[in-house]
């Protein structure tokens, strides 16, 4: 991939993601990334499913040259996004 230093870049930042029990397990999301979304019968399944979808949502933004927002938070210095 030719945007790989910027795609891991994207990915080594951390974003507020927000975890809700829902009626069938728990959906997480990360609300800077509009759509990006995971869900699972478990937390670890929502977030695992959701670093799916972050990874899916970064590479499609990039390849289309959409702008990926930096998270708002002071935890982007950190890698454990």
């Amino acid at each position: 991939m030719m945007f790989n230093k910027n795609f891991e870049y994207y990915l080594s930042l951390r974003y507020e993601i927000v975890l809700k029990p829902e009626a069938d397990g728990w959906s997480a999301s990360i609300p800077e990334l509009p759509g990006c979304i995971g869900a699972g019968d478990t937390i670890a399944e929502a977030l695992e499913m959701l670093q799916d979808a972050k990874h899916s949502w970064m590479e499609a933004s990039l390849l289309k040259d959409l702008p990926i927002p930096e998270p708002s938070n002071n935890y982007s210095d950190s890698h454990n996004g």
